[in-house]
Parts: C-alpha cells; sequence; structure tokens
C-alpha cells in the first residue's frame, strides 16, 4: 500500500492540534512554538503533494478509498485535482504566517485563573481549522466533505467567540457581547446553509445509490444515472446556497463584516482567506460536476447575485470608518469577482476565480495582517484615529501601501492577473455584465487609496507620535507575503499551469466552450 500522503497532510495539523491543547498551562510559548512546527512541518506536506501532482495526469490523484459506513455507502475517499492542490498549498502557506502573527494575540490576561489555557486553546483551534479545511479540499465522497464542511464551523466560533478583538477591549464595555453576538451569527448562517445542504446530500443519495463524486458524475455523463429536471434544480440549490454562504455571498453575506470586525487580524485572515475558499471551491467541485444542466439554469442569476456583491461590497468599504470591516466589505466585493468567473463559464473565468481565489488569499493576508499590527500599536480600529503613520513607521506604511494596491489589482501584482482573467471570460459571453463589473475596479481603488491617506499621511496625531516600525517577528510575516505578491503578479505561470487541466475538466462536465471570436480574422 502506498503511502497515505492526503490522509497525512491533514492528520498532521489534527494531531497537532491535540498535543498543543494538551501543552500544560504554564508552558504557553512550548505551545506556541509546537503549533508553528506542526504547521510548517504540514507546508512541507503540501509542497509534497503539489509536486508529485502531474497536471496532465488524471483528473483526481492521490486517490485513497476505503470502507467507512457500508451500509449506506459511506465511503473514506481523498483525492485532488489542480485546484485543490492550489488551494491545499495555499491553506498550509498561510497558516504558519497566521500563528506567528498571533503569537500574542491569545496570552492571558492578568483577570484570568492561572488554570485557564487560553493560548494552548487559541493555536489548537487554528491547527483544528487546518485539518477540515484541507480535509474539504481533498476530500472525494459527497458525505465526507458534509462532515468537515460543517465541522470546521466549531473551532471558528470559538475563535471568534472566545478570542476576539482586544483593540477596544479595556474601554468598551460591550466587547464581549460584540464577539458572541458575531460568533452566534456566524454559526448560525453557516449551520442553516449546512442543514439545507445535508438534506440536498440525502436526496442525492436516494437518487443516485451512493456518495462518491467520481461514480456519480461518471454514471451522469454516460447516461446511467437519469435526473429528471426538477430534482437536478432542487438538489443544485440546496448545495448552491449552502456554498452562497460560505464564500459569502450577496444577500447571505452579512454574517461576514461582523465576523471579521470582532476576530483578532489572524483569525480574519483564517476566515477569508481560508475557510471561505472551500465554499468557492466546492462550487466549482460539487455544483458544475455533479448538476451541470442545473448549473447552466441558474446561471443568470447567479451572475446578477456576484455583480451586486462586487459593486455592493465596494460602495460599503467605501463608506467604512473600521479598518477591519473595510476589508470584510472589499473581500465580498472580490468573493464577487470569484463566483462571476465561476459561472461564466469560459475557461479564461474559471481559471481566473481559481487564480483569484489564490491571490485573495495571500494579498487579503498580507493587508489585514499588517492592518493587526497598527491597530495593536493605537488600540483602535477606527480609520479616524490615525495620521502620519508613515512618518513614524514608514516599513508598515510601505508594506501596509503594498497589501493595499494588491487588493486594488494594481498591474504587477498577483490579483491583477485572475481579476483580468475573470473580467476578460465574463466579457467573451456575458459583455454588460463584464462591464459593469469593471466599476468594482474603480471602487477598489477609491476605498484603498483613501485609507491609506487617512490613515498613512497628513499631519502625526499626538497618539501615534510614538508608534514602533514593525519588528523583527511582524517582518518574518509580511516579507513572504510581499514577495509572493510580486512573484505572482509578473509570472503567475507555475500556479496556471497546476489549475488549467482541471478547468477544462469542469468546462467538460457542463459541455461548455469558449465563445469564438466575433471579430474576424485580417484577410
Amino acid at each position: 500500500m502506498s503511502f497515505p500522503l492526503l490522509t497525512a497532510t491533514a492528520a498532521l495539523p489534527a494531531l497537532g492540534a491535540i498535543a498543543t491543547a494538551a501543552v500544560p498551562a504554564a508552558r504557553r510559548t512550548a505551545a506556541k512554538w509546537l503549533a508553528l512546527l506542526v504547521s510548517l512541518a504540514t507546508l512541507v506536506l503540501a509542497v509534497v503533494v503539489l509536486v508529485r501532482f502531474e497536471p496532465g495526469g488524471d483528473r483526481y490523484q492521490l486517490t485513497e478509498s476505503h470502507a467507512w459506513i457500508a451500509d449506506f455507502g459511506v465511503r473514506y475517499e481523498l483525492g485532488v485535482d489542480g485546484i485543490g492542490v492550489a488551494l491545499i498549498a495555499l491553506t498550509a502557506l498561510l497558516i504558519p504566517f497566521v500563528i506567528l502573527a498571533g503569537w500574542h494575540d491569545a496570552d492571558p490576561l492578568e483577570t484570568r485563573s492561572s488554570r485557564w489555557r487560553p493560548t494552548q486553546g487559541f493555536f489548537a483551534l487554528i491547527l483544528a481549522v487546518e485539518a477540515m479545511v484541507i480535509l474539504s479540499f481533498e476530500a472525494t465522497d459527497v458525505f465526507l466533505f458534509y462532515i468537515f464542511f460543517e465541522a470546521m464551523l466549531i473551532p471558528m466560533y470559538f475563535l471568534i467567540g472566545g478570542f476576539g478583538d482586544r483593540a477596544h477591549a479595556g474601554t468598551d464595555e460591550n466587547a464581549a457581547a460584540q464577539r458572541s453576538y458575531a460568533a452566534v451569527k456566524f454559526l448560525l448562517y453557516n449551520l442553516v446553509g449546512g442543514l439545507i445542504m445535508l438534506a440536498a446530500v440525502i436526496g442525492l443519495y436516494v437518487v443516485a445509490g451512493n456518495f462518491s463524486l467520481q461514480e456519480i458524475a461518471e454514471a451522469r455523463a454516460n447516461g446511467t444515472l437519469d435526473m429528471a429536471t426538477s430534482t437536478e434544480r432542487w438538489l443544485f440549490l440546496g448545495f448552491f446556497f449552502a456554498f452562497a454562504v460560505k464564500a459569502p455571498l450577496w444577500p447571505l453575506h452579512t454574517w461576514l463584516p461582523n465576523a471579521m470586525g470582532e476576530a483578532t487580524a489572524p483569525v480574519a485572515v483564517l476566515i477569508t482567506a481560508v475557510v471561505d475558499k472551500v465554499g468557492t471551491f466546492a462550487m466549482l467541485r460539487f455544483c458544475l460536476q455533479l448538476f451541470p444542466e442545473a448549473s447552466k439554469w441558474a446561471t443568470p442569476v447567479i451572475l446578477v447575485l456576484a455583480l451586486i456583491s462586487i459593486v455592493y461590497g465596494a460602495l460599503l468599504a467605501v463608506g467604512q470608518r473600521d479598518i477591519k470591516r473595510l476589508v470584510a466589505y472589499a473581500s465580498i466585493s472580490h468573493f464577487g469577482f470569484i463566483i462571476m468567473g465561476i459561472f461564466a463559464m469560459t475557461s479564461q473565468g474559471q481559471s481566473g476565480a481559481t487564480l483569484y481565489m489564490v491571490n485573495h488569499g495571500i494579498s487579503t493576508a498580507a493587508l489585514m495582517l499588517v492592518a493587526g499590527f497598527l491597530i495593536s500599536r493605537r488600540g483602535s480600529r477606527l480609520i479616524a484615529d490615525y495620521g502620519g503613520v508613515q512618518k513614524v513607521a514608514p516599513v508598515l506604511a510601505g508594506t501596509f501601501l503594498i497589501g493595499g494596491l494588491a487588493t486594488l489589482s494594481l498591474p504587477g501584482l498577483a490579483p491583477f492577473v485572475s481579476e483580468f482573467l475573470v473580467l476578460v471570460g465574463t466579457f467573451t459571453r456575458y459583455p454588460v455584465i463584464g462591464i459593469i463589473a469593471t466599476f468594482g475596479i474603480v471602487l477598489a481603488a477609491l476605498y484603498t487609496l483613501v485609507l491609506y491617506q487617512r490613515t498613512m499621511t497628513g499631519p502625526v496625531k499626538p497618539e501615534v507620535s510614538t508608534m514602533p516600525d514593525l519588528k523583527v517577528r511582524e517582518l518574518v510575516v509580511v516579507t513572504p507575503l510581499i514577495a509572493l505578491l510580486i512573484f505572482l503578479g509578473v509570472f503567475p505561470k507555475p500556479i496556471t499551469d497546476i489549475i488549467n487541466p482541471a478547468v477544462e475538466h469542469t468546462m467538460s462536465d457542463v459541455q461548455k466552450q469558449d465563445p469564438e471570436p466575433e471579430v474576424e480574422a485580417a484577410k
């Protein structure tokens, strides 16, 4: 039997979470280092998965399949395509930076009992989320995917509600209530979506007789599984609703600003750069592959919702006074681009959407983590409380600027390539949608540059006059992310070579081809 590489990649952070939680209360520093080492070891395994994956090979590789609940046709089935490999690598890459950035975020307050182990719990929960997200990207059994799709809500709930942002903890008496509200709202929204998906999963089993993604897709392709049109559409809606909540797509997005605003900056990165990617990934893997006709039927409505997300999220970001909520609304706009690219049903759109998932994860991590360093120094999330930071902390201001420029998709930085592909892929089939979506770029430039102007330029406010610049640990977090944004901005080929064959398979699932150019070739 070959080495179960995919299982090991997910099992390592899961075991690391248990070991970190078991570290004695007095050994907080040991718990941090253990969590960091486990995350780095997971990154090594993810790199091995990336190296062993052959882009031109079988659709699903490194597969594992074992009987689990035989009476109900549930199997422990894992496999990765190019899209899954890219997102596993993104997840494993970001977690060490999340841990380093949150190095002191869970240090116990003086009012807590010495028996309480917040540090161990904080880092154990991060590793638990990593394990469940990786398994979600690997699962090719629909029921197995559903289990981890829902299970990751539990550690995320405690990370938001139990380890919230301390920026206003000393001055705002309602801070704990706000964190609790954000955590409960996150949980309820995603639980409702998950319960609707569970009904669809059961319905799929009734129709297909098993939960195997590959077997069901093959049966659909060769005609041995004939699903009634109305049945396929209802099942599609059940799956898509859960994924749209997770993504998040307007109007199911309202939990995200609360969750990101009240969470610590590293946990906010975990939410939008890692966990939310499971929703858009699942649209590609499950919605389009299992329900191709229903996906095409729902495309016009989904494109309109994605377009609303793009413009609405950007408009609300422009008017925000809270730095973290501004980044949250910007992410809603970016997820609109991703979903628009997926359902444009073109190879450029879907390649751009997949690349956007990776690039958005890196750019949002860079911007949010630097914003977290800024907020921890001043103790406030309000934009109006800053001014002139670039004069006292130029390195912090410079990295904040690069993260912001990546967010607005400046040419030469990674998100530009993916956003350009999404817009081109959408315009070739839906020109009106593509044209309107470009206004999201204009608004992104507005909210990013206004944020930088109000926080970093102008007279130095007395409260920031003694603000220290980035420290060594913080530079270790930010520098690789900035380097990746620049590298992938000028040379995205390593990622596109991996994801393009998977996109071709998805286009084949929905039986779509790229539109022919309308301009005749010159004679």
